[in-house]
Parts: structure tokens; sequence; C-alpha cells
């Protein structure tokens, strides 16, 4: 039997309310931490419950893009099964569509001849469809027959036809007479410059003779073929300016301009050009170019010269030389850092020399770009030339600017004394389409043309070398890459017929000296020491000779 806890109590020696504090104090404790563990529990509980929904959200969402990819490889399977390219039968001989000619045509247009080719293979194969594709060669006989085709529209009207006519220049005795068309009733608002848009090609014809009279005839032409014109827009050339005033006897308000950058070229001309000061800078630039080109110095060479119109780009040669004015005065300048300032002093010091000069040579600068962005842009009009005296300002310091922005002022109000009340024309065509026959001109003053017989042969490539006018520059580029490669095969015929030549001339001299040399060599031998003779060596040498030729 076990102990009574009654008889237990009494061997307690604690009085009972001890014994009461602590069990109730146990209790209170035990009761605090059951309430932790309780909250614990509930907070345990309601991360399970966030885990569970994100887990959820996450299966849907799973789900969902599980979904979405089958339905793309279902669109994606439909659609390479029923890819049906619109229908598009041959024209004529040519073997592809109208849809396919005017797609390769305008993605050449854009990107290239070569371009087009890859760029349409790419996309068909990304349809995966079997499409034959139009080469280079063909996109760029669509191209030129359609150039012929623009030259042969009619004009829109010929009471505000305007037609500005130029010659190209390339190496060789060959040039190109282009004539572009522009309507004076359309010229963009004021303020903005005529662009490729706003003119169309009227003729574009070789020749080796571009006198008065060859000029005569090519007028009379265009007057038959688009109508006599209000005005025809030359350049300085006596045969161009001359030769248009032809026209003037089959209409009488017919007028003569003159292109203002080229006259604003020629006034430079005139009071810059023939400075000492300004002839001996362009030759310390040709030297400084050649000599820092290699070093560290390069980043600070300055522009490559110009063969032809030199004053119509002087902006680029007076940036690089204020420039190094101002690096010479700024230790401190990026450009100059791992530079010693020897070394800068040493190779474009000499520029500093020129300051008074550069500074009057800017000026002029400053007035000639600023009255051609102005005809450009505003045309001529009655009252240009107040305008441009106004844009001009009257803040030139310099004697020469001076005397170069009255000429030009002059010359507008010159040339707008013969317009009507209220009509304005166009007096400038840099930016237009010239300006892309311009960006050609580097490649073709270096390669030159075919043959003049030979683009009168071959009616359908006659005008492709201006086909940049109808909107592709890329076929034109090729065009002159194939001169650019026949030019350099026959080079290369030519050099190695040279060093064949060489060759065969160095091989006879060495065998002619070799056998000579074998021969003195048998004389001594022969006759010992009588070999020294130079008579007896010449004459065995001159016989052995002619026995080789005979032999051969």
């Amino acid at each position: 039997m076990g102990t009574s806890w009654y008889e237990k109590v009494k061997e307690f020696k604690s009085p009972i309310r001890v014994v009461a504090t602590v069990l109730l104090r146990s209790r209170e404790t035990l009761n605090s931490k059951v309430c932790e563990l309780n909250q614990r529990i509930d907070e345990l509980q309601s991360q399970v419950a966030q885990q569970r929904q994100q887990l959820e959200k996450q299966q849907q969402r799973m789900e969902a893009l599980q979904q979405r990819a089958v339905e793309a490889e279902r669109q994606r399977d439909q659609a390479r099964q029923s890819v049906n390219l619109p229908e598009d039968p041959p024209l004529g001989t040519h073997g592809y569509g109208a849809r396919m000619i005017s797609l390769g045509i305008n993605v050449a247009r854009s990107i290239g001849l070569r371009g087009a080719v890859r760029a349409l293979r790419v996309f068909f194969q990304w349809l995966g469809v079997e499409q034959a594709i139009p080469g280079r060669t063909s996109i760029r006989n669509w191209l030129q027959r359609l150039g012929i085709d623009e030259l042969k529209q009619p004009v829109d009207s010929q009471e505000s036809l305007v037609i500005m006519v130029d010659h190209s220049s390339q190496i060789g005795p060959e040039k190109v007479m282009l004539a572009l068309g522009v309507n004076a009733a359309t010229l963009p608002e004021p303020g903005k410059a005529l662009t490729h848009e706003h003119v169309r090609v009227l003729a574009v014809k070789p020749g080796d003779s571009w006198k008065t009279a060859d000029m005569e005839r090519e007028y009379e032409a265009l007057a038959d073929n688009h109508g006599t014109p209000r005005a025809v827009l030359v350049d300085g050339a006596a045969e161009l300016r001359e030769g248009a005033k032809c026209l003037q006897k089959r209409r009488e308000d017919m007028l003569v301009l003159r292109d203002f950058k080229h006259y604003a070229a020629n006034v430079v001309k005139s009071l810059i050009g023939n400075n000492e000061r300004f002839k001996e800078v362009s030759g310390k630039i040709g030297s400084t170019r050649s000599s820092i080109q290699q070093t560290e110095l390069a980043h600070l060479r300055p522009p490559g010269p110009k063969p032809k119109a030199r004053f119509m780009n002087l902006s680029n040669t007076l940036g690089w030389l204020t420039m190094i004015l101002w690096l010479l005065r700024t230790p401190e300048a990026k450009a100059r850092q791992g530079i010693r300032d020897e070394r800068i002093q040493e190779k474009l010091g000499w520029v500093a020399e020129y300051a008074e000069e550069i500074a009057v040579w800017q000026e002029c600068q400053d007035v000639v770009s600023a009255s051609v962005t102005f005809i450009n842009q505003q045309g001529l009009f009655h009252g240009a030339a107040s305008e441009l005296r106004a844009v001009i300002g009257n803040e030139l310091e310099h004697a020469t600017s001076k005397e170069l922005a009255r000429r030009l002022i002059d010359f507008v109000a010159e040339s707008e004394e013969p317009l009507r009340e209220g009509e304005r024309l166009p007096n400038a065509w840099r930016g237009s389409a010239y300006g892309k026959c311009g960006q050609r001109k580097n490649f073709r003053n270096k390669c030159g043309y075919i043959s003049r017989n030979y683009l009168k042969d071959r009616s359908n490539i006659k005008h492709g070398r201006m086909l940049l006018f109808c909107g592709q520059p890329a076929a034109v580029f090729n065009f002159f890459y194939l001169d650019f490669c026949c030019a350099t095969i026959i080079a290369a015929a030519v050099f190695i017929t040279i060093i064949g030549r060489a060759a065969v001339v160095a091989t006879m001299y060495i065998r002619r000296y070799t056998f000579g040399y074998i021969a003195t060599i048998c004389l001594e031998q022969r006759y010992p020491g009588r070999t020294g003779h130079n008579r007896q060596r010449k004459q065995y040498c001159n016989y052995a000779t002619k026995q080789q030729h005979k032999a051969r």
C-alpha cells in the first residue's frame, strides 16, 4: 500500500501557503508557454495557407503558359501548313510576277541589291515557303527599266517648269550631261529646301565634247520633249549659260539663272584663293596630314583635300583650323591627353601663325553658309536680297567678308529683278537630286564611265548610271562596281605582262653572264695566267653569246 499524500505533507517544513504560491506560479508559467506555442502555431498555419495560395497561383500560371505554348505550336503548325502566297503569275519573259518585282525593287531601294536578295531569302525561309528569289542583276534591270520609263513621262506643267543642267566630271574626256526638272508651282514651303522627291530626271546623255552648239542642240531637244521652260538653272560654265539663250527664241520670258552656290564659290576663290597666305596654309595642311596620320596625333589629322570644287567645301578645312587653334590655346583639353606639348607644337604649332587670317576666312565661310542656307530654303523672289542682307547682318568685322557679303547680295538682287510679282523660283540645286549625284562622283572620278558607244548600243543600260534619281542609288553603285572590276582586271593583265617580260629579259642576261663566267673559268684552266687579258675574255664571251643565239 502506498504512502498517503496527507501523511507525506506532514513531513514538509514549508507552510501550505508557500507551497500553494509555488504551484500557482508554476501554473501561470505553463499557461504563458502554452499561449506562446498556440500563437506560433497560428503564425505557422497562416504561413502555410499563404504558401498554398502562392503554389496554387503558380500552378495556374504554369497551366496558362502551357496552354499558350500549345496554342502557339498549334498556330505555328497551322501557319506552316496554310501559308498561301497571293497569285503572282509571271510577266512576259521576266520569270517573276508583278508582286515579286515590286517587292524586290522596294527592298533594294532601302538596303541595296545584294542586301535585297539576302533579305528575301531569309524572309521566305522564315515562312517555310519554297519561293524562287530574283538575283541582283534582275532587280537592277527592273530598276533601270523603271528609270527609262520615268524619263519618258511628260512633265506636269510647262508654264512653271525649271530645268537644272550640269555636267558631271571624271577622269578622261567623257562627261555626262544631266538635266533635272522642277515644277516651280509645287516648290516646298519657304523654310524647306528642295529634296529628291521634288525633282525628276529629264535627260541623261554622255559626250566627249560639250560646246555651246552641242548644248543648244540638247536644249532644243529638251524643249521639244517637255516644252519650253520658265527658267534654266546652270552653273558658271559658258557653254551651259550661252547655250540656254537659244530657248528665248521660243519663249520671250524664259530666264537663264546662275546657281548661287557656284557663284559664291567663285567669289570666295577670287577673294581668298589668290592669297599667298591661303596657298601656304593649303600646302602645309597636305604635309601635316601625311606626317601625323600614323602617329599619336592621328585623331587630329586635317580633312582630305578636295580635287574639285575646293572652294565649295571649305567648311571642313576651316573647322579643322579653328579646332587646332583652340587646342593650342587649351592645354587641358582631352584631345591633348598623353601627348607632349612639344610634340603638338612641332606638328601643329604652325597653325597659330595664321590665326588672324583664319578668323577672316572663317567669317567669310559663315557668310557663305548663311547665304546658301537662305537660298536653299527660301528660293529666289522679289525681296530676297533685302532678306538676305538681314540674315547676314551688320556685325561683320573684316573687309574681305564685307566685300563677299556685298557681292552675294548684289547677285541676288540682280537675279530677282526679272521675276514676276509673287513668283518664286529655285536658285540652288544642292541638297536635291544633284546632292545624290554628288555622293557617287568620288567613285566616278576614279573609275570614269563606260564608253559612249557602249551606252548607245545598250539602250536598257544607257541611263542606268543616273537611276539614283529614280530612287535607287545602290543600282548605280553596282553598275560602277562592274566598271571598276573591269579596270582592275585589265590593270592586272598589263602588270602580269610587264612582269613576265622583265623576267624573260632578266633570265636572258643571267644566262649570258653565267655562260661568260663559265667560259672564263675554262680559259683559266686552258691558258693559265692569260685569262686576265680583257680582249681575249671579251672575244670568247662574244663567241659564246653568238653560239647561244644560234642554238636558240
